[in-house]
């Protein structure tokens, strides 16, 4: 006999937060990328109505800040004390690591890094330069673009991974020898980390300069 006193109490459905939110708008966008967020889809996921999700955040692009941010979560701050190569070597590759581990980050990366977790990765990279003594720590806009344009260009080509691009440049050697002998595939780590060496040299190279 089916009765509503014998049945077993259902378990609470856990109440719905702002974490959880964000939570779940990661692992969406990790599963199936930016183009299938929507407000009604996450709702859904979360088990909810979209207007117990509305009293949380207005819009969809809400949900993108603030999922964006929670991948800048993911880098460690680097310590007060080291050198401060080092220090932005590991900063800017952990930045990179996190970004790599969420692709549809470098779709997104075109709005203004207001969050708390971004802001605080800058103000550690700002702090790091300035402790080494550079009057004007403005290079931290030239490494963060650098990271942030070698993220999109590895997701953006690894998209494109089945366009076999030495062929076609090999079949037009007579206009692009250079890219014809060497050719457009990389192996994307060591690339990221030799231009970041660059640019850390000439960073070292303004510092030993005299004003």
């Amino acid at each position: 006999m089916d009765n509503v006193w014998l049945r077993s109490p259902k378990d609470p459905k856990p109440r719905l937060t702002l974490e959880r939110i964000v939570t779940e708008a990661v692992a969406l966008l990790d599963e199936e990328g930016v183009g299938k967020l929507t407000m009604r889809h996450l709702a859904e996921r979360l088990d909810t109505g979209s207007t117990t999700l509305y009293w949380h955040v207005k819009t969809k692009e809400d949900v993108l800040d603030l999922a964006l941010d929670a991948v800048f979560h993911e880098v460690a701050l680097p310590g007060r004390e080291g050198d401060w190569r080092a220090a932005v070597r590991n900063l800017m590759a952990g930045w990179r690591a996190a970004l790599l581990r969420h692709p549809w980050s470098a779709t997104i990366l075109d709005r203004p890094l207001m969050g708390p977790n971004a802001l605080a990765r800058t103000e550690s990279l700002y702090r790091i330069l300035v402790a080494a003594g550079f009057p004007d720590p403005q290079a931290a806009h030239s490494l963060s673009n650098y990271v942030m344009g070698s993220v999109t260009m590895q997701v953006t080509w690894q998209e494109r991974e089945h366009l076999d691009m030495g062929a076609f440049l090999r079949e037009r050697a007579d206009r692009y020898p250079a890219l014809a002998e060497h050719g457009l595939h990389h192996d994307w780590d060591a690339t990221f980390a030799k231009g970041l060496s660059y640019l850390i040299r000439g960073m070292e190279h303004d510092l030993g300069r005299p004003g």
